[in-house]
């Protein structure tokens, strides 16, 4: 069974930034305000943070519900997990998302200072360093025949991208320029050399990019 390495949902500006400068606790994306960014999942009906009814559905709704398709193991930087640089001085911190993260897979997180492995609710945090490709195969292996998410951020994304071993990417291209920042791309011609791309345009204003190998 071909098991897929997906990039889904990943959210950058117009002129590519994905997430800013100087994160902290406080700021996870830095300088840049997530609500720009993301204000078109959040809208609509599927969007697991609702706490009230309704919600758009169409496009929007299709991808925000289709995050979990088939998903066995995510792959992610450590700056997404969290804040922290260097070797780790605070065990007691896991993650952004407190007592029942929104993954419900193992998730493996790329760091050069490993610790111990630990689950709460139905995901289990590994820490790994180690070149893409291998990481990729612990993360397939953890799977059990599923895909595996390539969840971010922008650097994890380029290093895993530079290393060939990306299947499809859906970036969703927010009607926001925010000048400064990480950037995934310049334009996302830089990815047609290898990808087949189709641009698919939703009533929000997001532009849906859907990249697959040729």
């Amino acid at each position: 069974m071909n098991q897929l390495l997906r990039v889904q949902n990943f959210t950058v500006s117009r002129d590519g930034v994905a997430a800013g400068a100087e994160q902290s606790f406080e700021r996870p994306f830095g300088h840049v305000d997530p609500g720009r960014l993301f204000a078109w999942a959040g809208a609509t009906a599927s969007w697991p943070n609702r706490t009230d009814p309704g919600g758009s559905r169409g496009l929007d709704d299709y991808f925000t519900r289709d995050f979990t398709h088939n998903i066995g193991a995510e792959i992610m930087g450590r700056n997404k997990f969290g804040p922290q640089r260097g070797p780790w001085k605070d065990h007691e911190w896991r993650g952004w998302w407190g007592d029942e993260p929104p993954f419900h897979t193992p998730v493996f997180v790329l760091t050069h200072h490993p610790r111990p492995s630990f689950t709460l609710s139905d995901t289990t945090f590994h820490f790994v360093d180690g070149e893409p490709a291998a990481v990729l195969e612990q993360a397939r292996k953890a799977a059990r025949g599923k895909d595996v998410r390539l969840g971010g951020g922008v650097t994890t994304v380029r290093e895993f991208l530079d290393a060939g071993l990306v299947d499809t990417l859906h970036v969703a291209v927010a009607p926001v320029t925010l000048d400064t920042g990480l950037r995934l791309w310049e334009t996302p011609d830089e990815l047609l050399d290898r990808y087949h791309l189709e641009i698919v345009p939703s009533p929000s204003g997001v532009s849906h990019h859907l990249f697959w190998r040729k």
